[in-house]
C-alpha cells in the first residue's frame, strides 16, 4: 500500500505517518519549501535512516501549485490519499478569508481533479471539520446535519466537503469524508487555545510566565485525541464502500473546564492567573457544536480511546518536560 498525505508535518499528518508505516505502508508527504528544514512533528521518522528515504519520502510543493503536485502524484501512484492540509484556524480566517477559502477550497478541487484523471484514481479522504454546522439546527450533528457554516474557514471546508460528495456520486470514486471534530495532543500548534492554556500551565509552574489572557472561558467544544481520530480517517478508507462519518468523543467541554484540569494537574490555581480580554472574542463563535459519531462507532468500530482529562494531562505533561529538558 502507497499513502501519499498533504499536511503531512502538522500535527494529524505526523500521527497518520507513524500509523500508516507502522502497517507496512510506503509514505509520501507533500511539504511546502521554506527557510527552515526542522520538521519537528517528523523528527523521529526524519532521523531514522530505516525509515526516511527507504518507506518515508518527502516532496515539496505548494497547494496551490496544480503542475508540481500533478507530478508527485503520477510519480507515486498512490494507492491511498490522505488531504490534510489547509489553512486550519478557524479564528485567523476572519483575517484571511480569501487565502483561506483558495488553500481550503479550492486546493481541494483542484487535487480531487488530478485524481479523477488518473487511470486508476486511489482512495481518497478529505479531513472535513465541524464548523461546516457553524450554527447548527439540532445536537447532536451527524451525516445528514443541514450545512450552516459561519466563519471563512467554515465555508471553505463545506465547498470541500460537498464537493467531495459530488464527485463519489458523480463519478463513482472512492471519495470519502472524515468530519472531525476538534482534536488535539501535545503536537498541536501554540496558537490553538488548548495548547496555549497547557503551555501557559507549564509555564507559570517552571516560573518563566506570570500570566494568561482568553477570551470566552464559557465557549465549549468537543475535544478528542488527535491520535484516536487519524486512526477514524485510516478506518474510513478500509471500508467496503465510500461514504462520509463524523469523528468525535460526543461529550462537551468548556474553556474553564480545560483550565481546570490542566492547572489542578500542576497544583495550580487558574484563577490566579488567567484574566479575559474581549478582543479575544470571535466575530461569529459556533454555539451547541457536539458531534454523534454512531455510525462510525457501528460501521467502522471506531471509538475514542483516549479521555478529554487524559489528553489534557498529557499534553501539559510533554510541555512540562520539554521546558524542563530547554533548561539543562
Amino acid at each position: 500500500m502507497i499513502a501519499l498525505i498533504t499536511g503531512i508535518t502538522g500535527q494529524d499528518g505526523s500521527y497518520l505517518a507513524e500509523l500508516l508505516l507502522n502497517k507496512g505502508y510506503q509514505v509520501h508527504g507533500i511539504v511546502r519549501r521554506s527557510s527552515s528544514l526542522e520538521r519537528i512533528r517528523l523528527s523521529s521518522l526524519y532521523q531514522d535512516p530505516q525509515i526516511y528515504g527507504s518507506r518515508l519520502h518527502l516532496h515539496y510543493a505548494d497547494l496551490t501549485d496544480t503542475t508540481t503536485i500533478r507530478r508527485i502524484v503520477t510519480k507515486v501512484q498512490p494507492t491511498e490519499f490522505y488531504h490534510l492540509a489547509g489553512q486550519s484556524h478557524v479564528g485567523l480566517s476572519f483575517e484571511i478569508p480569501e487565502s483561506t477559502c483558495e488553500l481550503t477550497a479550492m486546493a481541494t478541487l483542484r487535487i480531487m481533479e488530478i485524481l479523477r484523471d488518473l487511470p486508476q484514481p486511489p482512495r481518497f479522504l478529505h479531513a472535513s471539520s465541524r464548523e461546516i454546522f457553524g450554527t447548527p439546527t439540532v445536537s447532536p450533528q451527524d451525516e445528514l446535519t443541514p450545512v450552516n457554516p459561519n466563519s471563512p474557514y467554515g465555508c471553505a471546508k463545506a465547498f470541500a466537503t460537498q464537493m467531495t460528495r459530488i464527485y463519489r456520486e458523480s463519478h463513482g470514486l472512492f471519495f470519502c469524508n472524515a468530519i472531525c471534530y476538534n482534536h488535539e495532543s501535545p503536537r498541536r500548534g501554540e496558537n490553538f487555545v488548548t495548547r496555549k492554556v497547557t503551555l501557559a500551565a507549564a509555564r507559570i509552574k517552571a516560573g518563566v510566565q506570570k500570566s494568561l489572557t482568553l477570551g470566552d472561558l464559557e465557549a465549549e467544544r468537543d475535544w478528542g485525541y488527535a491520535a484516536d481520530f487519524v486512526a477514524g480517517m485510516w478506518q474510513i478508507l478500509q471500508h467496503t464502500d465510500p461514504d462520509d462519518y463524523v469523528l468525535a468523543t460526543g461529550t462537551s467541554h468548556s474553556i474553564r473546564d480545560l483550565l481546570q484540569i490542566a492547572f489542578e494537574h500542576l497544583g495550580l490555581d487558574w484563577q490566579q492567573h488567567v484574566s479575559v480580554d474581549q478582543r479575544f472574542l470571535r466575530p461569529a463563535d459556533p454555539q451547541a457544536l457536539l458531534g454523534n459519531s454512531a455510525k462510525a462507532r457501528q460501521v467502522l468500530g471506531w471509538c475514542p480511546s483516549v479521555s478529554f482529562e487524559q489528553m489534557v494531562r498529557m499534553m501539559v505533561e510533554s510541555d512540562l518536560l520539554a521546558l524542563q529538558q530547554n533548561r539543562t
